[in-house]
């Protein structure tokens, strides 16, 4: 299968949490710049984020609840954004992204999607009813994709680990203890429930481990087929 190298780049609580709470109201990015003890070091995760794949992977959800949907138009990046969506993303957010992107790929299931509605020469749309990231992966690759970021929510983070899609992991841990069982994680989605299924397991190899100032840590992460 010929697929982008794809790396897993989050940012994550030393419990691994990736949000502050279980409700939408609850983020990271809205809440560590008011705490003190992390807001002090959270610039370098933007700054490390600056510098991944020019092809980036989100989902609609996550982009609805950073408010894409109401937003104006922005100014035109030198990265492509890829959006897994069904239903968050309505058409004033299909054309925020394609103000944006280089090139703008919405993958999707839904044939009635909001994007159809949408004419941009840099807007490309992978629907299929029966959807596979695999295949997603592959169309992305057409398209002239040769490395992904990505940066999705805890269930869609758990599809690509369970499809064996994870090529590298590059994590900046906040020295914060969140805690909770309903509170996103790295990994989500369902877990293993057998012996059979240890195969699953996305085991890591070290491969850079660096202390940042105000007590965060970046590692990386080779994952191991």
């Amino acid at each position: 299968m010929k697929r982008p190298f794809t790396t897993l780049f989050m940012l994550m609580s030393v419990d691994g949490k990736i949000s502050t709470g279980a409700t939408d109201k609850l983020d990271v990015d809205k809440d560590f710049p008011k705490i003190s003890g992390l807001k002090e070091g959270l610039s370098q995760y933007y700054e490390i984020e600056q510098t991944t794949d020019l092809w980036s992977f989100n989902t609609g959800r996550v982009q609805a609840k950073m408010g894409v949907n109401e937003k104006t138009l922005p100014a035109k990046t030198p990265v492509s954004f890829v959006i897994l969506d069904n239903t968050h993303l309505d058409e004033n957010g299909i054309k925020y992204f394609c103000a944006k992107s280089k090139e703008f790929v919405l993958l999707t299931s839904n044939k009635n999607h909001p994007a159809f509605n949408v004419k941009e020469d840099n807007l490309h749309i992978f629907c299929k009813e029966n959807f596979s990231l695999k295949e997603a992966l592959e169309y992305l690759y057409s398209l002239g994709c040769d490395r992904l970021t990505v940066q999705s929510g805890g269930t869609v983070n758990s599809l690509f680990l369970r499809e064996k899609l994870f090529d590298a992991v590059d994590i900046v841990v906040a020295p914060v203890l969140i805690g909770g069982k309903d509170t996103a994680t790295l990994i989500d989605g369902k877990s293993l429930m057998s012996e059979e299924e240890l195969s699953l397991l996305g085991v890591l190899k070290l491969t850079g481990c660096e202390v940042l100032k105000d007590s965060y840590l970046r590692l990386r992460y080779e994952v191991v087929k």
